[in-house]
């Protein structure tokens, strides 16, 4: 992750450059600030995105107040290197008005990748009497076969179901299916590699 600050053109933008933060799972753009060099190698250092306040006039840690961190997972430099992307974690909502966003964009397909923090916290937070623990303590074998379930419920509201139930059914089989990729140690990501692998461009 270490970028030789000394690498980007400071220059051209008058010390300061501006930086996009994206979540690294759902690639949602949450927030556009400003850093100087000094705010980059911190963020570099810390890992935790650090910009410089035009309005404050010093550096501040996006979080620092709320606690809301945003988490560096990785940097890039854009081909002018005068703009830089940084992929986070966050922590609670990103903007100051409460929203995981400050453009207030709609989580759309991205919920996917939020219900797989969902299910992520279960496991590490396990809570008694939840559905994901009561399965999770009945084992891979039981959670397997509810996929196996909830496909042929699947097939049959496509063939024979309303429009409503068909999507009531697909969501319960996606949902199982990721908590099934979570009890084997896989992430949705696994699966968009293994895809983008096997996808050859016409």
């Amino acid at each position: 992750m270490n970028i030789d600050s000394s690498s980007l053109d400071w220059e051209k933008t008058n010390g300061l450059i501006p930086v996009i933060v994206q979540d690294n799972k759902t690639l949602e753009v949450l927030m556009l600030g400003y850093m100087n060099a000094e705010a980059f190698e911190k963020t570099q250092a810390e890992g935790k995105v650090t910009f410089f306040s035009r309005s404050k006039n010093r550096l501040w840690t996006k979080g620092e107040e709320s606690g809301n961190f945003l988490f560096v997972k990785a940097i890039h430099i854009d081909c002018d290197n005068d703009t830089i992307l940084v992929k986070a974690s966050p922590v609670g909502p990103t903007c100051h008005t409460g929203s995981r966003s400050c453009f207030k964009t709609n989580y759309n397909q991205n919920f996917i990748f939020e219900l797989e923090n969902i299910i992520n916290d279960r496991y590490e937070n396990p809570i008694e009497g939840s559905y994901i623990n009561k399965m999770r303590q009945k084992g891979l074998n039981k959670i397997a076969q509810k996929v196996g379930e909830e496909g042929v419920e699947t097939v049959i509201a496509a063939l024979a179901e309303t429009e409503e139930e068909f999507i009531g059914e697909a969501s319960d089989l996606s949902f199982h299916l990721m908590f099934l990729l979570k009890e084997k140690g896989l992430s949705i990501q696994d699966i968009a590699l293994n895809l983008e692998k096997r996808h050859k461009p016409s």
